[in-house]
Parts: structure tokens; sequence; C-alpha cells
């Protein structure tokens, strides 16, 4: 089975991040796309990350009846923080029957070359590129990637996490039973 893997602090998750996930699945040849929440991203601050377990029941909340669309914990077992070649390389060796890929922005791409072991990535693992405007993919070292060009919109978990600060509603970017859960548990607040 072909799996993309699409990482993420998904913090929380939103349309936008749905959307590319389902685009992925839908115009690819994958047979499935597995959101792998990340608990801690090295590049990125922690003070506002909801907890990861709280963080992959939205999403499965979320997902729920997609057949292509599945969440991951895998990183919440391995060391912290997560790095994307680890995190490979522990699934290519758990679940050797599966091809793992990666989805990612173009602008997350763009600073490949600070990840952990980034050649291993590209010489490895296939990996799928959404483009966002103003980070054009450089082709290198001879990485393996499909370009996509995916429905974006301009929503940033950032910012639902303001508008929830400032008690302003964040329907229409959070799918409903999301705002729900978000509400009833009084999340980001």
């Amino acid at each position: 089975m072909k799996i993309g893997l699409y990482f993420g602090s998904f913090n929380p998750i939103h349309i936008g991040h749905l959307i590319i996930a389902n685009h992925v699945a839908n115009n690819t040849t994958l047979d499935q796309v597995w959101f792998v929440i990340s608990p801690q991203n090295p590049l990125k601050n922690e003070i506002s990350l909801l907890n990861e377990h709280h963080r992959k029941h939205l999403i499965d909340l979320s997902i729920e009846g997609e057949k292509k669309l599945r969440t991951s914990n895998v990183e919440f077992k391995l060391p912290k923080p997560s790095y994307t070649i680890d995190t490979m390389a522990y699934l290519s060796e758990k679940y050797a029957q599966h091809a793992f890929s990666i989805i990612m922005g173009s602008d997350s791409f763009s600073n490949i070359k600070r990840w952990k072991n980034f050649e291993m990535l590209l010489k490895n693992f296939e990996i799928y590129i959404y483009e966002r405007p103003g980070f054009k993919v450089q082709v290198t070292h001879g990485a393996r990637l499909t370009i996509l060009t995916a429905p974006l919109l301009e929503i940033s978990s950032t910012h639902i996490r303001e508008l929830i600060q400032l008690k302003k509603s964040i329907k229409f970017l959070v799918p409903d039973i999301v705002k729900e859960e978000i509400e009833r548990h009084q999340y980001y607040s």
C-alpha cells in the first residue's frame, strides 16, 4: 500500500488542512493519506500547543468515514522533539509492506536543508509537494518530487487560536464538529 504522510502540529486541524489531504488522496496514486500529529516540532514554539491526544481526537472527528484519510499517533511514542527522518525510518521498518512518502507545502520544502538528515529523506522517500504562493520548488539532491497544484486557503491555526482568544467565531474555518468540540472543552481559551 502507498501511504502519504502529512506531518503537522494541526493545532487545531482546519478546513485548509483537510482540503489539501483530500486533494492529495484524490489526485495521486496514494492509497491513503495519514495525518501524522507532531507532539513537538523542533522548528516551532510549543507554548500554545494543545495536548497531542486532543489534537488527534479533533482530526479523527474531522475525517470520520473517509476511507483514504487516517490519523497516526506514531510520533507520540518516539523521542521528542520529532524528526521526520526518525519517523520515516521507524515506519518503514515497522510496516515494511507499505511504501511511505511525505506530503508537504513548498514553504516547508524551502526549509528542507534545515531538517535533520534531509539528504536521506530526499534520497529514500518520494515527496509530494503542494505549491504555496511565493515558494517555487527548487529540485535538489536528486529528489523524487511530485509537484501538485492543490486548492489553498489562507487559513492558519495561529489565526484560529487568536480568534478563540478574542471570543470570535471560527465557524467555516474548521469543521462544525471540531468547532463544537473546541467550545465544549474550552480549548485554546
